[in-house]
């Protein structure tokens, strides 16, 4: 942990690329951000960006962290992920004892369904409120790259081939969002550092969330961490696990798995 963590003080974003249901891995996360906010202590701003929140719910997770709604009527009305109790709300709630800004950096699930289904024109036709969610429009297409091995995670299924430049779009969606944010954070919170959680997918090998912000905030610096859970986790395999991202942390898979 010392070693990322020194490597965060460099930066200006750390992304934690996660496996959703890594119960070690979210543990891990726990501690690299609590000890970043301690290190950081009245000398540099942290920002905590998730993608588990939607950016609609930014205005109840202010209200939060500020103290003017309940825990009860925050999580009612902030459609949080299953697993939000055990894995997410420990760093939402050292945020908010230390006064931390919280943003909510994924797209609204709506939308990036209508894009899934519809193309990326079909947001053209939405509200002014509900574009102020989004990044600007049209947000960049997928790198060569990020689309190749989207495509082969996808499969060769006729299904998933025949509606794959949507599919694909919609995913951009996703990163273009979370990258817009951060960006946007950074340049609100000067010298911030901002400690991202996402799904490694987003991050991994330094692409898509990772080449989105460097599209909005092109000399922004970043630390890439990915999880990944593995039966033979003490066993580093450079053929599978190189080049994944700056730090690459093997789980134990045989760990019970978060329930979300």
């Amino acid at each position: 942990i010392d070693t990322v963590l020194k490597a965060a003080d460099a930066a200006d974003v750390i992304f934690l690329g996660e496996q959703h249901d890594d119960a070690v891995g979210h543990a891990f996360q726990a501690e690299v951000f609590k000890r970043i906010v301690e290190k950081n202590a009245g000398r540099r701003q942290v920002v905590l960006s998730l993608e588990m929140f939607e950016r609609d719910v930014q205005t109840v997770i202010d209200e939060y962290l500020a103290g003017l709604i309940s825990e009860n009527h925050f999580l009612l009305s902030s459609r949080p992920w299953g697993n939000y109790k055990t894995d997410y709300r420990p760093l939402v709630e050292l945020a908010k004892e230390k006064n931390l800004p919280v943003v909510a950096a994924n797209a609204p699930r709506r939308y990036v369904n209508m894009v899934s289904r519809g193309g990326r024109s079909k947001l053209d036709g939405l509200s002014k409120e509900a574009k102020s969610w989004l990044p600007p429009l049209p947000y960049n297409e997928a790198s060569a790259e990020y689309a190749k091995k989207f495509k082969a995670l996808m499969g060769p299924s006729a299904e998933a081939q025949m509606g794959i430049d949507n599919i694909l779009s919609s995913q951009s969606l996703w990163d273009a969002s979370m990258a817009y944010w951060i960006s946007e954070s950074l340049k609100k919170h000067r010298g911030a550092l901002v400690v991202h959680l996402n799904g490694s997918f987003h991050t991994e090998g330094r692409l898509g969330t990772v080449e989105q912000l460097l599209k909005y905030r092109s000399k922004t610096k970043a630390v890439v961490v990915t999880m990944l859970y593995e039966s033979d986790f003490k066993t580093f395999d450079p053929a599978k696990h190189s080049n994944l991202g700056d730090f690459v942390i093997l789980t134990d898979a045989a760990v019970p798995r978060s329930k979300r």
